[in-house]
């Protein structure tokens, strides 16, 4: 996940030989720095004259790899969808043993930044108030991510319209932590999850439902033991 303030993830493409001669940028440079570009100053600071001043290569270098600038939003784009909504996808059909274990699973995209990226999230976001396609994706992307977490609720037996209020109430609450950006530590997060999860599935969790997750919070999310914080309250 490129983190809320770093750097650009995902799975490079494979690439087409850089031409010859001095041209040292590959498609993946041109693609890492217009992603970086758009998270930090939004997609009107990605142009082709702002990237090829950046990476040190001529305009005309550009055209080696893309049509025009259109070509490299669209291939930006499909960047963002393949990390951050492919990430809630595969991340709500994960295997559990309980509905709160499977909640857990999805919870890994908001502490991984290989997973899921909120800087890039509200880059995309912004976009869509200045494009029309751009807004389509951004409904269909989030539609599918609901969608997803609706039908992780359903195979724990909840009622179609029960998992969609739930699957909404998770994703839009944690949307809006982004929106307010929030700056609440890790460890109290880990602290308040059982209480999120009751509230979300209606569940009381076990240790065994948070367990994995609270190791996975603190290997990726740079969190403390929480045993540590929960012995301090």
């Amino acid at each position: 996940m490129i983190s809320a303030g770093a750097r650009p993830q995902g799975a490079h493409p494979p690439e087409r030989p850089a031409p010859s001669g001095n041209v040292k940028a590959t498609k993946n440079d041109w693609l890492d720095l217009a992603l970086s570009v758009l998270q930090r100053d939004g997609v009107a600071a990605v142009t082709v004259l702002a990237l090829s001043e950046r990476l040190h290569v001529s305009r005309s270098s550009f055209y080696w790899y893309f049509r025009n600038r259109g070509d490299l939003l669209d291939e930006l784009l499909k960047r963002w969808e393949d990390l951050n909504t492919r990430s809630i996808v595969t991340q709500s059909e994960t295997p559990a043993a309980s509905i709160n274990e499977a909640v857990c699973n999805v919870f890994r995209c908001w502490v991984d930044p290989d997973l899921f990226s909120p800087r890039l999230d509200f880059a995309v976001r912004e976009w869509a108030r200045r494009s029309e396609t751009v807004r389509g994706a951004l409904d269909r992307s989030d539609g599918e991510r609901t969608a997803a977490i609706r039908a992780m609720f359903m195979r724990y037996g909840y009622p179609f319209e029960d998992a969609m209020v739930r699957a909404r109430v998770l994703y839009y609450m944690q949307i809006g932590y982004y929106a307010l950006d929030i700056k609440e530590p890790m460890e109290a997060r880990l602290t308040l999850a059982p209480h999120y999860l009751q509230a979300f599935t209606g569940v009381a969790p076990r240790d065994e439902d948070l367990a994995s997750f609270r190791a996975y919070a603190m290997l990726h999310g740079g969190a403390k033991d929480v045993a540590m914080v929960e012995a301090c309250q």
